[in-house]
């Protein structure tokens, strides 16, 4: 095996189920021998915290290599990863085929399931990422709720900060004052019975973000998708997963992962696509799912049959060609490609879509945004997350475009809060835009 590891990398499926996989010694001695070979490279020193935290760790020991650290202060490596999936994919040079087997995210997820375990896990954020509970209470009550979590509400925010560990200036999302799901009962788009397109169907899942926090984002997706003569509907069974994954709750990711595929099952037998807006949700369908539940039919069936949003128009405007009517976006629109797009291994799809607007200025940035999900709104990491995204926000300014948008809404919201850092505010209506789709419904009039 040759050094550089030139082979595309392979994903082994996840061992949860066995013994070991939550042995706290075995874990201690793959944990080292992990952290030995990423301390002889560090070809990773500037993604996410954990590989500074790291090298920190191992550079301040006596000895200065990793026998004379102690295991119990590996705890800040572990918790500041984000499961962004970019060191395996784009970094690491002993990913498997090579010898080492080295797959760092998935060990962090091991390690989280054995802090689980142990009720070590980080109590506020996993209170904070239950969507399918907090989401509806959200709603129902969604001008309060705004209220309470707006940024520099003096009396609501202090004190989310001292409870629940919330850093009292993170922009937290919106809720909607109805979910998804009555939004889209109240009027349904009609098909363009002209367009290229015409007879394609696709069933939209949500996601939590999109039912509870950002209907308009589904609803574009539907949109533009109807503009294009595909038929759609809208479902959303339950959140995928992906915030109790960052919490190392493996058995209710893979009984989210049953639910959901059986649901989606009827209507991709009839000939559905499924699509998903938020990038993070298409990425644990296609890839989580089947490495959590490798035998289940239907997770393989599903991971089969799901596209990106943008993937998914790209391809369209590829195969039969998109339907006549975008106009130019004025303004221009600064594109970030999010890791979650990134690790779906699809391309940069937002950029190709961008670019099928014609007349538009369309500029690219490709680096982690700093927010890592529940992990960059925490008291201990929020500031860390702006950091890691400066260079992000510093290009974005630069860029001085209108728009900026991601597959990523919770990125797109971070880089925003950083161009106010850099005295470059988006106005309201740009804000209002967090996803490339609503750029491209914008391009149509929809």
């Amino acid at each position: 095996m040759r050094e550089g590891s030139l082979e595309a990398p392979t994903r082994h499926p996840i061992p949860w189920k066995e013994d070991d996989f939550l042995d706290e010694q075995k874990l201690d001695i793959e944990l080292r021998r992990a952290f030995d070979i990423c301390h002889g490279c560090r070809r990773c020193f500037n993604l996410c915290d954990s590989f500074p935290r790291l090298f920190d760790l191992v550079d301040e020991s006596d000895t200065g290599e990793l026998d004379s650290v102690d295991s119990k202060n590996f705890k800040p490596i572990i918790d500041a990863c984000t499961l962004c999936d970019m060191c395996f994919l784009t970094k690491c040079p002993y990913v498997p085929p090579h010898e080492f087997n080295l797959d760092f995210p998935h060990l962090m997820l091991r390690a989280r399931a054995l802090q689980l375990k142990n009720g070590t896990n980080d109590k506020h954020a996993a209170r904070l990422t239950e969507m399918d509970k907090n989401g509806p209470l959200a709603t129902s009550i969604s001008g309060l709720a705004n209220w309470a979590s707006r940024r520099g509400n003096s009396l609501t925010r202090p004190l989310m900060q001292a409870v629940g560990a919330i850093h009292h200036d993170a922009e937290l999302p919106q809720f909607s004052a109805k979910t998804c799901q009555k939004k889209a009962a109240e009027s349904t788009p009609e098909i363009n019975r002209d367009a290229p397109a015409f007879g394609r169907k696709a069933v939209i899942y949500a996601s939590c973000f999109g039912e509870y926090n950002a209907p308009e984002i589904v609803l574009a997706t539907r949109g533009v998708l109807a503009k294009n003569g595909v038929e759609t509907e809208i479902v959303y069974p339950e959140c995928c997963g992906m915030p109790q994954l960052e919490q190392g709750d493996i058995a209710r990711v893979s009984t989210k992962a049953k639910t959901i595929s059986a649901t989606m099952k009827p209507w991709i037998e009839k000939g559905y696509d499924v699509v998903v807006p938020v990038a993070s949700c298409s990425l644990m369908l296609k890839f989580e799912w089947p490495l959590i539940e490798p035998e289940d039919e239907n997770v393989k069936l599903l991971s089969g049959a799901v596209y990106d949003a943008t993937e998914y128009v790209v391809a369209m405007a590829k195969k039969e060609g998109l339907a006549s009517g975008l106009g130019p976006v004025e303004g221009g629109v600064t594109a970030h490609i999010s890791c979650h797009s990134r690790a779906q291994n699809m391309g940069r799809k937002a950029e190709e879509l961008l670019k099928l607007i014609p007349g538009t200025n369309t500029t690219v940035i490709e680096r982690c945004s700093g927010h890592g999900g529940s992990w960059g709104v925490m008291k201990e990491n929020f500031e860390v997350g702006m950091k890691i995204g400066s260079a992000v926000f510093r290009d974005a300014a630069k860029a001085g475009n209108k728009y900026v948008v991601s597959e990523c809404p919770l990125a797109r919201d971070q880089i925003a809060q950083g161009l106010e850092r850099k005295d470059a505010p988006m106005d309201s209506r740009a804000k209002a835009l967090r996803h490339p789709i609503q750029v491209l419904a914008l391009a149509y009039g929809l």
